[in-house]
């Protein structure tokens, strides 16, 4: 291998270019990509057939039914990724293993929640227990923030955030999914952004694997899911997007001394947080339950609003998320050079899941 690649590979934090752990990460992302992409459209002509679409309505954009089982795609993808590598690794592996199983269960359930959500519109306040329920496994599987104020009530304080943390982000990524493509990018570019963040530390092997599987899966999703799609992430995909992603960010017991220590890992996901926070309070302000109650008072709405058509709307707050995942990277110190690579590898991923949906829809396919 040549001494500059070798080099640059070393300063992205691939100690070993040529090992079983690179090559195991890189193989996870790729399996995760294939196997969702080649197993929507037979998911799109079952789940048509059996009635698992959202039909067209005063909220919704689409203008006949819509499968809304993507997320089982995501979901398998990532399952099948991650037992694929561990084949491949097995003895590192038995270090994460643990960490992997509990996030994988959580997302499990997520995923049940979501599609039964899906298919039967359960209550808000339902949906609410289930989540905090899975967020207080996560909390006892290791999965945490730990806070370290020096006060007795640190322990009620870390179980509280952590919570909120992870009930908040799974609906933001939810709330977020409203424009053909515009969540499945926003949680690519977070997924690419924190798998670069999350290799730079030999402890997060865990959160570098799972990344890797849903980063591919939700790349071989866009290929279907960019507009005009023929498949939505559904509750079940968001959740478990959501989910996932808020798990990995605090993966390996982020530990914060002041509120502020949250704000670099939040800048991460900040357009969902910024796009769920003005809608709560925008709901609340008028009374009403901002979970039990849809409007279009989203960002994308507004944009849509402006005369930008879906497409264009996706692009501009998948700028944005790459803008805000820029200053997160940097505000953890990560390099410049992981930092851009980190940016513009999501931009190409995006920039080649639309190529693909546009010619695959001219072909009318």
């Amino acid at each position: 291998m040549p001494d500059l690649l070798l080099h640059y590979l070393n300063a992205l934090g691939i100690a070993d270019p040529l090992g079983r752990g690179w090559w195991t990460v890189v193989l996870t992302f790729v399996v995760a990509a294939v196997v969702t992409w080649r197993s929507v459209p037979g998911l799109v002509r079952f789940a048509l057939r059996v009635g698992w679409a959202d039909q067209p309505g005063e909220r919704r954009l689409n203008t006949a039914p819509l499968p809304n089982v993507g997320g089982l795609a995501v979901f398998g993808g990532v399952v099948l990724a991650l037992l694929f590598a561990l084949l491949l690794r097995p003895t590192v592996l038995d270090d994460v293993l643990l960490q992997l199983l509990v996030i994988l269960f959580g997302g499990s359930l997520m995923v049940l929640l979501g599609f039964i959500d899906d298919q039967y519109e359960l209550p808000a306040l339902f949906r609410l227990v289930v989540q905090v329920a899975v967020a207080l496994l996560l909390y006892a599987g290791g999965v945490r923030i730990d806070a370290t104020f020096g006060s007795p009530v640190d322990p009620a304080f870390s179980l509280g955030l952590t919570v909120l943390w992870i009930v908040g982000i799974t609906n933001a990524v939810n709330l977020l999914d409203g424009v053909d493509g515009l969540a499945g990018g926003v949680s690519l570019i977070t997924a690419v952004f924190l798998l670069a963040a999350s290799a730079q530390f030999e402890a997060r092997a865990a959160a570098t694997l799972l990344l890797a599987a849903v980063a591919g899966a939700v790349l071989g999703f866009l290929r279907h899911n960019l507009h005009p799609s023929r498949i939505i992430l559904g509750d079940a995909g968001a959740y478990f997007l959501g989910y996932v992603l808020a798990a990995t960010a605090i993966l390996g017991n982020l530990k914060i001394s002041t509120v502020w220590a949250l704000v670099p890992t939040a800048l991460f996901l900040a357009i969902p947080i910024l796009d769920t926070t003005q809608v709560v309070l925008r709901r609340l302000a008028v009374r009403k339950n901002p979970l039990a109650h849809p409007g279009k008072d989203h960002l994308h709405h507004w944009l849509l609003a402006r005369g930008l058509d879906q497409h264009r709307v996706a692009v501009v707050l998948w700028a944005l998320t790459l803008a805000s995942g820029t200053a997160a990277m940097r505000a953890q110190g990560m390099s410049w050079t992981v930092t851009l690579t980190s940016a513009a590898g999501a931009a190409l991923l995006l920039a080649f899941a639309s190529w693909r949906r546009r010619r695959a829809a001219r072909r009318g396919s």
